[in-house]
């Protein structure tokens, strides 16, 4: 039986391609996700993809994958990475191996960007390598 892998993605993440192409480059969630869906045929794996703009609803995700018998999740959660206590709780209390990730390298960026309420109750966190970061996580989750 493969491992089955979620492969969540917070708010903005569906305007990849249009917003700040100089930050998140010109491809889109789709791209991203045929980009996954390949590499995960290649290592024998599961994935649903879930993309929301809305915390609770990112919440609800987290809880049904841990319920559901997933295997773990690639999240990225976007600027919720930096302000949502009930990822972090909802992250903890699902029994799941996160691995978080940011297109974009948070620790170049705004300050703010700087502190990840979420990486510390996550498997692992990985920044800066766009796309492949997800292809990444995706390997170290197949293992």
């Amino acid at each position: 039986m493969s491992k089955k892998i979620a492969i969540m993605n917070g708010p903005n993440l569906d305007r990849l391609g249009k917003r700040q192409p100089e930050v998140y480059g010109s491809h889109t969630l789709d791209d991203l996700e045929q980009m996954v869906s390949a590499e995960a045929d290649s290592l024998g794996l599961s994935v649903e993809f879930f993309q929301s703009n809305h915390e609770g609803a990112l919440v609800d995700k987290i809880a049904s994958l841990g319920d559901s018998g997933f295997d773990g999740v690639v999240f990225n959660p976007g600027a919720y990475t930096h302000t949502s206590v009930a990822l972090r709780d909802a992250i903890a209390a699902s029994g799941l191996s996160v691995v978080e990730v940011h297109i974009s390298n948070i620790y170049q960026r705004e300050e703010f960007r700087h502190k990840s309420l979420t990486a510390p109750v996550s498997t692992g966190s990985i920044a800066g390598l766009g796309f492949h970061g997800y292809i990444a996580a995706l390997r170290f989750l197949a293992q």
